[in-house]
């Protein structure tokens, strides 16, 4: 897989990545197959995400394993997220007696800086091991690992000798290898072809099998709903990497066909599927409102020789939800909606919005590249000219369009925009369904909901206070990107 993408989204040689951008959509959409949105970079940053957070929740819930972070402690401070979606999708399966994820950090200091921490990885292997005999141990570097230049993959192989039972698998992870936090997805799935495929072959395909590629905030509501929808066609699914194990791993290239539930996590595994076992796949948009979801399983349906079912269930499954959002789209036309996410959830979102006659007037996406500005000019067909800000996070610069654009409600992680008053609801959840037909009813009661009934974020909004001055909120929201000028 190194040979044809080592990892880095920014290198990949068939389409340019842009993290810094702001303005208009229409613009955006205008300016990028000319090559002329111009590289950029901020003079000041604020809540980055970075590669090792998707790294880890992308395989912290396999089944029989165990994980080294290699890194100081604060690197690994993202595991107690992971951890608590762990533990709520042990809850949502059905499992009472919860534990937590077998997670090792190797601490290392500043005396490690300057003679290595291989001896410390060293312990840290062998304590996996000797606490819980898993037959994976994952190791995940960090920036610190990665700038002394410790032999990871070496001292994982020396270890590994001890305990052949064991399969130790590196993933390559360094914060600073790239600034799209979705590079650590790949990382995982390049570690998952080098070690658990490697001795893999196709085999006999098992007909009607897919391989589903779901990322760790997909709600297990959600995978049931996707399971059901495919399985309404004659569709059964290998649904990797979240509460997998590693038989399902193996089964991979027997599969029929892949697909993704978003759009950016498993998309160049993919490709490689295709490369190695001529695997086809799908890659259209998140199944989140009925227009993507029809999208989403016509491509499906298309590779795996289903189409004229899935276009028999579509209509049988629209009829029964359109009285119901007919009934939601009274309630919401005409509002106006500012959306952030990751990137598949956030187009997909935009989409959405339409489903009930809204107004998207502002999108927060962390990246811009080919595949997305098919979603742009779709989105600029729907709603028109929209403030598209393509960030990494970067609060500050969503409090600041919040502020100025006043939308109606807010589609997305809220902490933010509940602090200033806005009536908000999550669509990146573990813990709510968001995919699918009839989800798209619960999604839709839950923004009717939130706009009709304000008075909790306005509350928060009256004794929680922002990080930034007045002044801020009528400046430039995008003044601290600097544009390196046209490529």
């Amino acid at each position: 897989m190194a040979k044809q993408y080592g990892g880095i989204r920014e290198l990949r040689p068939d389409t340019d990545t842009y993290n810094d951008w702001g303005g208009s959509s229409v613009q955006a959409a205008a300016d990028f197959p000319r090559n002329c949105l111009g590289r950029a970079d901020r003079s000041f940053s604020q809540g980055l995400q970075c590669q090792q957070i998707n790294s880890v929740m992308a395989l912290l819930s396999m089944e029989d394993a165990a994980f080294v972070v290699h890194s100081p402690l604060g690197c690994a401070g993202c595991c107690s997220m992971a951890n608590d979606w762990f533990r709520v999708g042990q809850l949502h399966r059905g499992s009472f007696a919860l534990r937590n994820a077998r997670i090792l950090v190797t601490n290392l200091d500043q005396r490690d800086v300057i003679l290595g921490g291989e001896a410390k990885l060293r312990r840290a292997l062998r304590l996996a091991w000797e606490r819980y005999s898993p037959k994976l141990i994952f190791v995940f570097t960090s920036c610190a690992s990665g700038i002394i230049g410790d032999d990871v993959d070496a001292v994982s192989a020396e270890v590994n000798e001890e305990f052949p039972e064991t399969l130790i698998v590196p993933i390559h992870c360094e914060g600073f290898k790239s600034k799209v936090c979705a590079s650590g997805y790949d990382a995982a799935f390049i570690a998952i072809t080098k070690y658990i495929l490697k001795d893999e072959q196709r085999g006999d395909t098992i007909p009607g099998l897919l391989n589903l590629f779901a990322p760790p905030t997909v709600s297990y509501v959600d995978q049931l709903e996707i399971e059901r929808i495919l399985g309404e066609i004659g569709i059964t699914c290998n649904y990797i990497p979240f509460y997998s194990s590693p038989d399902k791993i193996r089964k991979i290239p027997r599969a029929q066909a892949s697909t993704a539930i978003c759009k950016v996590f498993a998309d160049e595994f993919m490709k490689e599927l295709e490369r190695l076992y001529g695997i086809p796949y799908s890659h259209t948009i998140m199944p989140i409102g009925s227009r993507n979801t029809d999208r989403w399983l016509l491509g499906v349906a298309k590779i795996m020789g289903k189409e004229e079912e899935a276009r028999a269930y579509i209509a049988r499954e629209r009829a029964a939800i359109e009285p119901l959002v007919e009934c939601l789209r009274r309630r919401l036309e005409g509002k106006t909606v500012f959306i952030t996410g990751g990137t598949g959830r956030t187009f997909a979102a935009g989409a959405l919005a339409d489903d009930f006659g809204m107004k998207l007037i502002g999108m927060q996406t962390p990246t811009y590249d080919k595949e997305i500005q098919e979603d742009v000019e779709q989105l600029n067909s729907l709603h028109g000219d929209f403030v598209l800000d393509v960030a990494n996070m970067m609060p500050f610069e969503q409090v600041n369009l919040l502020k100025k654009l006043k939308p109606d409600v807010f589609i997305g992680v809220p902490i933010w925009a509940a602090r200033l008053g806005l009536p908000s609801t999550h669509v990146l959840d573990i813990k709510r369904p968001t995919l699918g037909y009839r989800n798209l009813v619960y999604l839709g009661q839950k923004i009717a909901a939130q706009i009709e009934n304000p008075g909790y974020n306005k509350n928060i909004s009256r004794y929680a206070t922002l990080p930034y001055k007045e002044s801020w909120y009528v400046d430039d929201p995008f003044k601290f990107i600097r544009r390196e000028g046209k490529k």
